[in-house]
């Protein structure tokens, strides 16, 4: 099976697997560096006692709403870490670092961690790019470009040619004809760069089979 993370943008266009195992397609990735794993998903607002029990995802239970919070969902996620980074995988349409980095204080980027998202956006496309590089802020920019930040992350996304003629550079049809020929490869190119760009690997068949850790995070909307 695929090492590296390129095999994550190869499946993005799938469905989620559901009720197997483990995940394939339509995955979104956040991945930090700088944080503790364990700090960094009671940010996004795991359980305490849930993460302490270290269940694998593919022998979890359902997840389950936690009492007198209604209106909150929560998803299930898998997590790792790879070098220096940590690295959360969901499934479910978004990142959740991405639903709530803006409004929620525990989310927000800080100076000295950084944050690398890649969110699907399932329902509301397009599909996002977001880098917090450390200096406490977050760009943000859609597949096919980059964060216009001229930062190591930039690079590695032009190199993998992840980043797609724009309509400063050229005309509307040339545009237009280049996403309609380019476009099927466009999420595995990003996905490349973030995994070049990061030294991240993540062993597909791992992944696939539900061998990683699990926690459930509320959706922040």
């Amino acid at each position: 099976m695929s090492h590296g993370i390129a095999w994550l943008g190869r499946h993005s266009s799938e469905d989620p697997v559901g009720n197997t195992r483990g995940m394939r397609g339509r995955i979104s990735l956040t991945a930090a560096r700088g944080v503790d794993l364990d700090e960094f998903l009671i940010a996004l607002g795991a359980d305490l006692d849930e993460l302490a029990g270290r269940e694998l995802y593919r022998d979890r239970a359902p997840v389950e709403t936690p009492p007198g919070a209604d209106s909150v969902h929560v998803y299930p996620a898998m997590y790792g870490a790879c070098g220096e980074w940590v690295y959360v995988l969901e499934d479910w349409g978004l990142a959740t670092w991405f639903t709530g980095y803006r409004g929620v204080k525990s989310m927000k980027p800080y100076p000295d961690e950084e944050i690398v998202c890649l969110t699907v956006n399932r329902w509301n496309p397009p599909s996002l790019i977001v880098h917090a590089p450390g200096d406490g802020h977050a760009w943000q920019a859609e597949f096919g470009a980059d964060t216009g930040c001229s930062s190591a992350l930039d690079a590695a996304l032009q190199e993998a040619g992840a980043v797609f003629p724009s309509l400063l550079e050229a005309t509307e049809d040339e545009v237009v004809a280049y996403r309609e020929e380019h476009g099927e490869r466009l999420p595995q190119a990003v996905f490349t760069a973030v995994g070049n760009y990061c030294g991240l690997s993540i062993d597909q068949a791992i992944v696939e089979g539900g061998q990683l850790p699990m926690v459930g995070l509320p959706r922040v909307m």
